[in-house]
């Protein structure tokens, strides 16, 4: 991880580019009033992006197993489900 203020981030822009997505690193531009910003390589964005799709996801099912648990479910037979389907439901 390397923290640059701004204007070194300004001056050196496409060194540091160069360095989150070649090399991987992370880089903290340091700001006034704590507005600090991160460069990260593209790649390394869409895996954050994923984990967080991915925890929204379980916290979905974590909350649909605790319904089901305390007995919130709704029991469908087969036929039900797939008349549900045919009327578009």
């Amino acid at each position: 991880m390397i923290a640059v203020n701004f204007t070194t981030a300004r001056n050196r822009f496409k060194d540091f580019c160069d360095k989150a997505a070649d090399g991987g690193e992370t880089v903290i531009v340091t700001r006034k009033a704590e507005k600090n910003v991160v460069i990260i390589s593209a790649e390394r964005y869409s895996e954050l992006e994923k984990a967080e799709r991915n925890a929204a996801y379980l916290r979905k099912l974590e909350r649909g197993l605790a319904q089901v648990y305390a007995g919130q479910g709704i029991v469908k037979t087969m036929e039900e489900l797939e008349a549900m389907e045919e009327d578009g439901l």
